[in-house]
């Protein structure tokens, strides 16, 4: 029996059993696992009792052990992964997207033995979703998936299988001689100013909506963040990013920030005059809903009693505002976020700065999304290198013609 801890950088602790399942040797090893314990004595407690449950299973099904098997083809051990590895480690948002990355793969190729999987096999789907793996929505037509989609899909299997390999599942994994798609990078839209005013403008006649995408452009914080954002985060004109609030077929969540880091930023004037304005309509609402209003949530950005905004409902919304302004084609909340990136750098600001005030956990991340933003760059550094080089000299005889 092991009862193990772990500990993420967000501080949250997990606890988590295993034991070898009875009948389990040197040449067949089965375990039983299972994490997401908040405490190492409910962990126990939960081992001790699964324990007991897996004997009278066992007993009943024969010394051929049915209860606890190894996970035979690749269906089997893409929910082992989404079970066993990502409960309790990833986000329920995260995981859930795993999932459906995963119902786009072939029935056939889910069923087939995991060790009978060839990087063959996998390139004939990589193909096949790249011509018609989706559908439309309406119509439920096949469609063509992005090659960025499909090397998302690869990457989760590729990941279940490195799993399986520290399961002792399986010897090797075949995705990456299986050559997923290289999906090409595209440049972000980027609103000008004025396209920024027009859309914050617009956003007048829905309750908070305004104020919400003026906050979005003046800090470049992700759309979780401000819907998570407390008046408590709030002081001495900046805001304290702590968390973020995720939306999930089973309803709303606040969780940690992406990199799991709180980030402190600073607000311009404009925007700490416009939350001033936001508090004070927002007052009156409480006061109308009195004690039925959600005074405990205390939210910055919420419905009219307090509650959570839906982030997909918010994202929709903005969407839809994007196209009836006729705004450049990808306009969304997102470009709001790469909005304030870009102009950020534009100005002149630091890499390292606008990295930190946009979250990202490396400055390499910042570059790989907002290096084209940095167009007259390369050409300083050229004008910078010839400075250094001083005055033009006469070259140096050679030493051959030295008397």
């Amino acid at each position: 029996m092991a009862i193990t801890k772990r500990k993420y950088r967000s501080g949250k602790e997990v606890w988590s059993y295993a034991f070898d399942a009875p009948g389990s040797g040197r040449a067949c090893r089965h375990q039983v696992t299972a994490s997401g314990f908040a405490t190492k004595s409910s962990a126990t407690q939960a081992e001790a009792q699964r324990r007991i449950e897996v004997q009278r299973e066992y007993e009943i099904g024969g010394s051929t052990g049915t209860v606890v098997q190894s996970p035979t083809t690749l269906s089997d051990m893409l929910e082992q992964f989404f079970t066993e590895h990502c409960e309790g480690r990833l986000s329920s948002k995260t995981i859930e997207r795993y999932r459906e990355q995963a119902a786009y793969l072939n029935p056939a190729l889910l069923a087939m033995p995991l060790s009978g999987v060839r990087p063959l096999h996998l390139s004939q789907e990589w193909n096949r979703l790249l011509q018609s793996g989706g559908h439309h929505r309406k119509t439920k037509a096949p469609r063509p998936l992005s090659a960025k989609t499909v090397r998302n899909i690869a990457g989760v299997i590729s990941s279940a299988y490195n799993k399986a390999i520290k399961w002792e599942l399986t010897a090797s994994n075949p995705v990456p001689a299986s050559d997923p798609p290289v999906a090409v990078r595209r440049e972000a839209a980027v609103m000008l100013p004025s396209e920024q005013r027009l859309v914050i403008d617009a956003a007048m006649s829905t309750w908070g909506m305004s104020a919400f995408l003026a906050l979005d452009a003046a800090t470049g914080a992700r759309r979780g963040e401000l819907l998570a954002l407390r008046w408590s985060d709030l002081a001495n004109s900046s805001v304290s990013i702590t968390r973020s609030l995720s939306q999930t077929r089973a309803g709303l969540e606040f969780k940690g920030t992406k990199s799991d880091k709180p980030r402190k930023i600073w607000l311009p004037e404009t925007a700490t005059v416009m939350l001033a304005g936001h508090r004070a309509k927002q007052q009156s609402l409480r006061d109308q809903f009195g004690p039925t209003y959600r005074t405990d949530l205390d939210l910055v950005f919420c419905n009219p009693d307090g509650t959570p905004l839906k982030p997909d409902s918010v994202s929709a919304q903005v969407s839809l505002l994007c196209r009836k302004l006729n705004l450049p084609k990808g306009s969304s909340l997102h470009t709001l976020r790469h909005t304030h990136a870009t102009h950020l750098l534009l100005s002149g600001v630091s890499l390292t700065v606008a990295s930190k005030r946009l979250g990202h956990a490396h400055t390499s991340t910042t570059l790989n999304i907002y290096g084209h933003s940095l167009p007259g760059a390369d050409k300083e550094a050229a004008r910078k290198w010839e400075e250094y080089q001083g005055p033009v000299e006469q070259p140096r005889t050679p030493r051959s013609q030295v008397v």
